[in-house]
């Protein structure tokens, strides 16, 4: 197998832990079926200072992708946003600008997919009676969500195990509340493999039918909070969708001529 340094193009993702992760398949199997001398791999690092190092080690790297707990402190490392990661304050993707002639990197620069990515996957869920939704989680992917869901009108609380001035606790959900968000979203790592029998703290049992609970997991393809909220009756959709519609936005960001 061919050293990382040796392919003409290097991507991957950078974050902890990323046992979980599909990308690196996905990306390598996409590789491979397009002839593309690329190649994907996973960077898991327990100190986001080592990126610095990561990039001086792989003159060839043209691209990362962001996981947690990254997506936010990353930005202190870059040069520039685009306009979602600045209006967001999160990024998921990284873009290596690079001199054309000499290979040298000359700024780097930060995207988020995951609105773009998640908004296409919630025009099926946005019904009539569903105006406002509460997010479980306040990292990056939370405000991402909140992103997407105002551009559409829908109203959000943020619930976190910590109390803010723009969050509720867990402990504090009332049945209530709950009828009056019909949109669910865990936007917490709780559930994702390997550690698939965690969940969110939510108080399943006040859910109905005319709920959706949507999980941006997709590792497992059922995770527990999914799991109990059937149990009571909503509708459950795992993050399978925007994963790939993320891959899709990250590689044409990484590959697009418009410098």
């Amino acid at each position: 197998m061919k050293s990382p340094h040796a392919y003409r193009y290097l991507y991957g993702l950078i974050g902890n832990p990323l046992v979980h992760s599909f990308s690196q398949d996905y990306f390598n199997q996409k590789f491979a079926d397009e002839n593309i001398d690329a190649q994907y791999i996973n960077f898991e690092i327990e100190d986001l200072g080592l990126l610095m190092e990561i990039i001086a080690e792989y003159p060839n790297l043209n691209g990362l992708n962001v996981t947690a707990p990254y997506k936010e402190a990353v930005i202190p490392y870059l040069d520039s946003l685009d306009d979602d990661a600045q209006e967001i304050g999160a990024v998921n993707v990284i873009r290596f600008i690079r001199d054309r002639k000499t290979g040298n990197l000359i700024e780097l620069r930060g995207y988020n997919s995951d609105l773009s990515g998640f908004e296409r996957t919630i025009g099926d869920i946005l019904t009539p009676d569903r105006t406002s939704a509460m997010v479980l989680g306040t990292g990056g992917a939370a405000k991402a969500v909140r992103a997407a869901f105002q551009r559409h009108g829908i109203e959000v609380q943020f619930v976190s195990r910590r109390k803010s001035e723009h969050t509720v606790v867990y402990e504090e959900i009332t049945r209530a509340m709950v009828a009056a968000h019909k949109i669910i979203v865990n936007a917490t790592p709780l559930g994702k493999y390997p550690d698939d029998d965690q969940c969110p703290d939510f108080p399943y049992r006040f859910l109905t039918k005319e709920h959706i609970c949507y999980d941006l997991i997709y590792n497992p393809e059922e995770t527990l909070f999914m799991k109990k909220s059937a149990h009571h009756g909503a509708e459950t959709k795992n993050g399978i969708e925007m994963l790939l519609l993320q891959a899709f936005d990250s590689y044409d960001i990484w590959t697009r001529d418009d410098l």
